[in-house]
């Protein structure tokens, strides 16, 4: 068997932790109902894009009493507890891949709308090869006072492509347009399509989930089952055919979850 390499891309709000944009909210004493309120009310009115609209009400907060900044991101990324299995899940994962095939290899990345700052500290971020999120600009002092990067729902598949290619995130970023080279065949990507695994929660990943089913990748959908507002999503994701199955966040030993992506694994290992 030829020397190959399959990634998994993980969602991270709702999908390897609750809510981390409004965990942190709360944290700091911000009202998040109202927060969320606001911005439901802009995006229903004014016509608002979802991911910049709450990015920019941070900046707004921040610029009234800068209650928000690069080190309390940094602060509550560290201490954020992620679903039951995931600090474990990348070594497990990884074993059983090196057990059923030493020539292949894993990567794990994660693409999400939340914040960047704040993921890159949580206690996972060191298991990923990347990860891209939305971000602000800080001045001098680490207060939040723009928008950097943006991460919306079809932003995600085009982070897809530059991992399928094998571009860096410093490359992904510094050189945005690479991405869109013209490649001769589907057989020159570092990880062609079909060779990924993706793991989201909800509509934002609905490009993703198409684009990876499309190529003849595995998307499958979770859900944080203690949390019942969530479980109609989930349902919706399956009966729009928009995944494989679905199956609770909990990403323990022996769990459902890790059982669908060693299934998932094989059956890519299969088709090589």
């Amino acid at each position: 068997m030829t020397s190959q390499t399959i990634g998994i891309v993980f969602d991270f709000d709702g999908t390897l932790a609750p809510d981390s944009t409004t965990g942190f909210l709360s944290s700091i004493g911000i009202d998040v109902a109202e927060f969320w309120g606001e911005c439901n009310r802009l995006i229903a009115e004014e016509g608002y894009d979802p991911i910049p609209v709450y990015l920019q009400r941070m900046v707004d907060l921040a610029r009234e009493n800068q209650s928000i900044t690069r080190e309390k991101l940094v602060d509550y990324g560290r201490n954020i507890e992620v679903y039951n299995g995931v600090d474990t899940l990348f070594d497990r994962i990884t074993s059983y891949v090196q057990h059923r095939s030493p020539s292949t290899s894993v990567e794990y990345y994660m693409i999400s709308s939340g914040i960047e700052t704040l993921l890159k500290a949580t206690p996972v971020a060191r298991g990923f090869h990347g990860i891209w999120g939305s971000d602000f600009v800080y001045d001098v002092k680490g207060i939040a006072t723009g928008i950097k990067n943006v991460v919306s729902f079809t932003e995600k598949t085009r982070y897809l492509y530059n991992i399928s290619k094998g571009f860096s995130q410093e490359d992904a970023r510094l050189e945005p347009f690479r991405v869109n080279n013209r490649m001769e065949s589907t057989d020159d990507f570092r990880i062609p399509f079909r060779n990924m695994v993706y793991v989201g929660d909800g509509m934002t990943d609905v490009p993703c989930f198409t684009l990876i089913k499309r190529y003849g990748g595995v998307a499958f959908g979770v859900y944080d089952e203690n949390r019942p507002q969530k479980w109609k999503d989930a349902w919706q994701l399956i009966g729009d055919r928009r995944v494989t199955t679905i199956v609770s966040a909990n990403f323990g030993e022996k769990s459902e979850l890790e059982r669908q992506m060693t299934m998932a694994i094989e059956s890519i290992l299969a088709g090589s």
